[in-house]
């Protein structure tokens, strides 16, 4: 190789590389460029078709009814039936007290109420007896009245003496006297039973309704469940003395739960009834997906409803974003699936791309919960004064 070729060797490297390094920056620059667009875009459009689309939170917590458990009437606690934990169904007794004293008065209001029949039933029979002397005190007057009017024509034609004939008279007129009697007596009679039988005769009526009122208090030293759940908060202990309205432990239905979704009032804007949602709890995490509807949102925000609410027309005023509970349906299959417990944390997404719904509910116009265990002990109380009246009548009216 000559002198002069190994010379210009490097300049043309140089001069080379000079060339080529700008060349590349501005690829990898552009290239660069290109992936932040892309990102945006691709941003623009997950918040435009998806994120914009729904308003997410985790202030969510399961909510539900807590039944608490109390008696109705005072007693000693004899037995507990059901502790923490345990499942009941509506109708189960829970608690018994003492029911020594409840029997003694249904005893007095059963035999009551027997008296009551019996008596009706006696003041017939009087009634009866009274007819019978108003028809007797009739067949007197009549008699006598025909004796009278066989002397009259003797009088006449002075055969017979006056003083006679004035003692018919006389007997005439006590005769119809003692029919005056007897009709007020048999009017007496019969204005105590007269227009019912004897089962709804008022006196029957009033001691039915004491021994009814007997019977389900002595019911009540059984303590039911109102609604099938899981037991909870259980305070009642053996030997206890209990008062109307204490409450003895608490019963927790699991199968109709909800969601309390407390959203930014910023995110409010777009959330309709009727909107569907996604849940996922922190229990079961990714693997169980629950979903609902919104059914109703709070009348105000959490800081209203608080026990010390927020007085805000203070000098020192701090601007605090509120929060307003939504309310979330969950579905009692899904919830068969993945049992929830009231109180856990939860995280809440609601689909907002329909926002033409209402905002606030309808009147209600069904009951919200009701239970038939307490009709049922009505039921049976009227069935056992039936069988009370019925006892106590002839056995020609059964």
């Amino acid at each position: 190789m000559s002198a002069t070729e190994s010379d210009k060797s490097p300049a043309a490297d140089d001069s080379g590389m000079a060339a080529t390094d700008p060349r590349k920056r501005r690829r990898v620059l552009l290239i660069v460029a290109g992936l932040f667009v892309l990102a945006a875009v691709a941003w623009f459009l997950l918040w435009l078709l998806v994120l914009s689309k729904r308003v997410k939170t985790d202030n969510a917590y399961v909510g539900g009814n807590q039944v608490a458990i109390s008696a109705q009437v005072p007693g000693t606690v004899v037995a507990i039936l059901a502790d923490d934990t345990q499942r009941v169904e509506a109708g189960q007794v829970l608690v018994k007290l003492d029911s020594t004293d409840a029997e003694v008065r249904l005893q007095q209001a059963r035999s009551a109420l027997a008296q009551a029949v019996r008596g009706v039933r006696q003041q017939t029979s009087s009634a009866s007896g009274a007819d019978a002397q108003l028809a007797a005190r009739r067949i007197d007057l009549k008699k006598v009245e025909a004796d009278l009017q066989r002397h009259l024509p003797l009088l006449a034609a002075h055969a017979e003496s006056p003083e006679v004939v004035q003692h018919l008279r006389d007997g005439v007129e006590q005769a119809r006297a003692a029919v005056t009697a007897a009709q007020a007596q048999a009017d007496a009679a019969h204005a105590a039973i007269e227009g019912t039988d004897v089962a709804k005769n008022p006196a029957v009526m009033q001691a039915r309704a004491n021994f009814r009122a007997a019977w389900v208090a002595a019911q009540r030293n059984a303590i039911y469940a109102p609604v099938s759940g899981y037991v909870a908060q259980r305070s009642v202990q053996l030997g206890n003395s209990v008062q109307p309205g204490q409450q003895l432990m608490t019963v927790v239905p699991l199968h109709n739960l909800w969601i309390e979704a407390n959203f930014k009032e910023s995110q409010l804007g777009h959330i309709r009834i009727g909107q569907p949602a996604t849940i996922e709890s922190d229990t079961y995490g990714s693997d169980a997906e629950f979903h609902g509807k919104v059914v109703g949102l709070g009348a105000g925000t959490g800081s209203v409803f608080s026990l010390l609410p927020a007085q805000n027309a203070t000098g020192n005023w701090i601007k605090v974003v509120q929060r307003v509970p939504v309310r979330i349906s969950l579905d009692n299959n899904e919830l068969d699936k993945h049992p929830l417990r009231i109180g856990l944390s939860t995280t809440v997404t609601v689909d907002i791309t329909h926002d033409d719904g209402r905002v606030l509910a309808a009147a209600a116009n069904q009951p919200v919960a009701q239970t038939t265990v307490y009709e049922q002990m009505a039921s049976k109380a009227d069935a056992e004064a039936e069988q009370v009246i019925r006892a106590n009548l002839p056995d020609d009216i059964h």
